[in-house]
């Protein structure tokens, strides 16, 4: 197991900073064409050392776009397919039987899981069993098999996929283990240009190649600083009032929130929130946080911490329209 901490350079400057994810953008843009803001809000789940939930049709390019961060981060990669007959053995690892010198002895065989990046596609075609065998990796950076705990190789972060609940073949996540996704990004239709672009390079002789942009120890040491930047005690004051006001038995709920909301944001949320809002004032060449880098996280930090209620279902409401009318009630 690689020590990345020893190689960790702890003098790192926002400058620095900025220049890195600036260059990872860059090579991942030679592979994915437009979801400039989905490689955005990725890049800051894994600076601030969450994990982000893709979502949308297949053939947007989601498992394309994080097998391509794989291959420009300098990090062990690994892919777990979900499918229905997923087992969680088959994702955390087993005790198998090996001879060792004449005598028979079990022995931990590690899973996928055992990556510093790791691609859950189609998270959400497995069975609820299945996928909460993520839940004690994603928040404790750990597994537990056989009774024994396995400490995971940091920096880990999963990158999951998910197609539309009303796609066939679908199983909803369990609450829990979305709230242990920092982000949930909406992956979007390209247009006609980004289109043309998409099958001008797929079809061509040649594909595009990225080269190595960033390492485990540039990632911990850019998240050593993002968590260093201030921020004021009113903005944290404004954040957790946006946190609580998504509660509908809140009185400071907007009246929207009160009729469509079941169950508001977890105190992960503002957490979501403040790491997402450290990372965009650093990338906007601010040293402090400011109101407008809280709100330019919030939809992906709170959209799927709302849960809406069989009334918002049937009209169609989404997560981001309530997310909107939250950050206009919500005073600064």
């Amino acid at each position: 197991m690689r020590n990345w901490k020893g190689d960790m350079n702890e003098n790192l400057t926002p400058d620095q900073f900025c220049a890195r994810v600036e260059a990872v953008e860059a090579q991942v843009g030679q592979f994915i064409v437009g979801q400039k803001d989905v490689v955005r809000y990725v890049l800051v789940c894994i600076l601030a050392g969450g994990h982000a939930l893709l979502e949308g049709v297949p053939g947007l390019g989601k498992t394309m776009l994080i097998r391509t961060l794989g291959d420009v981060l300098d990090l062990k990669f690994s892919r777990i397919q979900f499918t229905p007959d997923l087992m969680p053995a088959d994702i955390t690892g087993t005790e198998i039987l090996v001879d060792q010198d004449g005598r028979r002895e079990f022995r931990f065989q590690p899973g996928p899981v055992f990556a510093n990046l790791v691609l859950a596609d189609e998270i959400n075609r497995a069975t609820p069993k299945t996928q909460s065998a993520m839940l004690e990796a994603m928040q404790e950076g750990s597994v537990t098999v056989a009774e024994k705990t396995y400490i995971l190789e940091q920096p880990f972060f999963v990158l999951a996929t998910q197609n539309p609940l009303e796609m066939e073949g679908t199983y909803p996540l369990p609450e829990a283990q979305l709230d242990r996704f920092l982000f949930k990004v909406n992956v979007t239709y390209p247009n006609v240009d980004e289109l043309v672009e998409i099958m001008g390079r797929t079809t061509g002789s040649q594909l595009p190649q990225v080269q190595r942009a960033a390492s485990g120890a540039d990632i911990l040491a850019m998240r050593s600083l993002a968590r260093s930047v201030p921020i004021a005690s009113h903005v944290s004051q404004y954040v957790a009032r946006l946190v609580v006001a998504t509660h509908p038995d809140s009185p400071d709920a907007p009246p929207l929130l009160k009729k469509y909301v079941r169950y508001g944001s977890s105190p992960r949320g503002g957490q979501a929130l403040i790491l997402g809002a450290k990372i965009t004032a650093l990338l906007a060449g601010r040293y402090n946080v400011a109101f407008e880098d809280v709100r330019a996280v919030a939809d992906a930090a709170l959209r799927h911490r709302l849960l809406l209620n069989f009334e918002a279902l049937a009209e169609g409401v989404r997560p981001e329209d309530l997310v909107a009318e939250l950050l206009k009630h919500v005073a600064e």
